[in-house]
């Protein structure tokens, strides 16, 4: 199979392939592995190969809704035993793990063939793909720009063809972020629909969960399918629907009222395309019999929510040093300066706030809860801005010096009372204001790639559901994926970055 036709088929329509006999595991894993080495040269995507754990599975009777079709992994929070999960952290990188996560297990045990780990930076702490450890990532429509993160390794593979879909996961939209600017469509779930296990409970509170990244709403309804649902040592026993989430696609949602708003207290001032791509859903929603209203503000503090989740963000990033060190023993140093950096204010956050942030969740949630009295969905961009340039967001150099005399002074907690959570928000959160809302409610969000600016770079819009909202989300994605097809926009990538 040429990796043209390849790319002609989801994962679903692959799995139909082997199903009936006209290709074999063998061959996929031959097509996604040739369009791989054309491609990841200049992408920087796939940076753990498997090929020989590849080569071996694909030699066995595979069974599952996705027996044979190639996939890869994210490498944080997706462990295949044997391998070390190195978070994009240099202090992890040689030391293996001894278990599957589950998610791993159960995407195995779906028949997918895992040849792969993918790029993330480290920690998944930032919304771009950067790490040191590996170098950045490329985003496959303008390889000068990020594919964003911290999925953004997984997503330059899917939207560069390699894999028709790849895992991913989501603590401050990080898959979203990433399927914003690959041009994929991405869903973060309900806290506590897809298990984190087992070597976690759940991680930031149940902020963070996981997920994939795909080219088709089905691809990522199918996914849902075999992903959802507890586990023995998880907190959470989630209900569970009596329908599949892919069988229900056909039940195309009517007359939904949904909010649209672009305004937000950390970016004023959207891109014009982040407004154009909003403006476009707004359009073909109400060609589809949808009421949209236009909202003068969000239906939250945005500003106050920033502050909580960065403040958490830290203090979860301090944990991640210390339990790395723990795990191996490796110093300080081990860590890029911006981590290091972050997690020292994290370490000088008193408990109280730390506690008091985490709590202030529930606030949150309740006002979004009183949206919802009044709207089925809210509808933002998923990027305020174009997706940066790599390197564009860098710790300037000044800086850089300034804050390693904090940290070899062990003075660097002192940050937390000098303006930098405000540049914070402003470097970090300024082109992505809109998707951390989901993630400290827990709420369901989904992004889908409705408009392309005039240089061919893909830009998403971002449906916020309530509580156990998937379906309706995908039923919508999939109206809107039949109304202005996607799927076969292929980014032309060169050799060379």
């Amino acid at each position: 199979m040429r990796p043209d036709e390849y790319q002609r088929f989801d994962a679903l329509g692959l799995a139909e392939l082997v199903q009936t006999g006209q290709v074999t595991p063998t061959e996929l894993l031959d097509a996604a592995t040739r369009q791989a080495e054309a491609v990841n040269p200049a992408l920087n995507a796939i940076v753990r190969p498997m090929q020989t754990q590849a080569r071996e599975r694909v030699n066995h009777e595979l069974t599952g809704p996705f027996a044979g079709v190639p996939f890869l992994v994210k490498d944080l929070a997706q462990d295949v035993a044997g391998l070390p999960s190195s978070s994009g952290s240099a202090s992890l990188a040689t030391t293996p793990v001894t278990e599957h996560s589950t998610v791993v297990q159960r995407w195995l045990d779906a028949g997918l063939v895992i040849f792969g780990k993918t790029n993330t930076p480290e920690f998944g702490a930032k919304g771009i793909t950067e790490p040191e450890l590996f170098g950045p990532a490329h985003n496959p429509w303008d390889l000068g720009r990020t594919p964003g993160g911290s999925s953004g390794g997984s997503a330059a593979a899917v939207a560069a063809g390699i894999v028709p879909a790849a895992g991913a996961n989501d603590g401050g939209g990080s898959i979203r972020i990433p399927a914003a600017c690959c041009g994929l469509v991405g869903l973060k779930p309900s806290r506590g629909l897809l298990p984190m296990g087992p070597a976690l409970g759940e991680m930031m509170h149940g902020a963070a969960v996981q997920g994939v990244v795909s080219r088709s709403v089905r691809d990522t309804a199918a996914m849902l399918d075999v992903l959802e649902g507890g586990e023995t040592s998880g907190p959470f026993q989630p209900a569970i629907p009596d329908e599949s989430f892919l069988s229900r696609l056909d039940d195309a949602p009517r007359g939904l009222r949904i909010g649209l708003c672009v305004k937000s207290s950390i970016n004023p001032n959207p891109h014009p395309e982040s407004v154009a791509a909003v403006e476009a859903t707004a359009k073909t929603l109400e060609d589809l019999g949808h009421h949209v209203d236009i909202l003068d503000s969000p239906p939250f503090d945005d500003e106050a929510l920033a502050r909580d989740f960065l403040l958490t963000w830290f203090v979860v990033l301090a944990w991640e040093l210390d339990e790395a060190k723990r795990r191996t023993g490796c110093s300080e140093d081990s860590f890029e300066f911006d981590t290091r950096i972050i997690a020292a204010i994290g370490r000088a956050t008193p408990s109280v706030d730390y506690v008091d942030a985490v709590a202030r969740r529930h606030d949150h949630t309740r006002r979004l809860s009183t949206y919802f009295e009044t709207y089925d969905l809210l509808l933002t961009p998923t990027l305020a801005d174009l997706p940066p340039r790599i390197g564009e967001l860098d710790t300037p150099m000044l800086q850089r010096r300034a804050g390693s005399l904090l940290l070899k002074t062990r003075t660097a907690g002192f940050l937390r009372h000098a303006p930098l959570v405000e540049q914070m928000i402003d470097k970090n959160l300024r082109w992505v204001p809109y998707t951390q809302l989901a993630n400290l409610t827990g709420r369901p969000a989904l992004t889908v790639p409705m408009h392309w600016t005039p240089e061919g770079l893909p830009m998403g819009a971002q449906f916020t559901g309530q509580l156990g909202d998937e379906a309706l989300l995908l039923q919508l994605a999939a109206q809107l994926e039949q109304a202005r097809p996607w799927f076969d926009r292929r980014p032309q990538i060169s050799k060379t970055v």
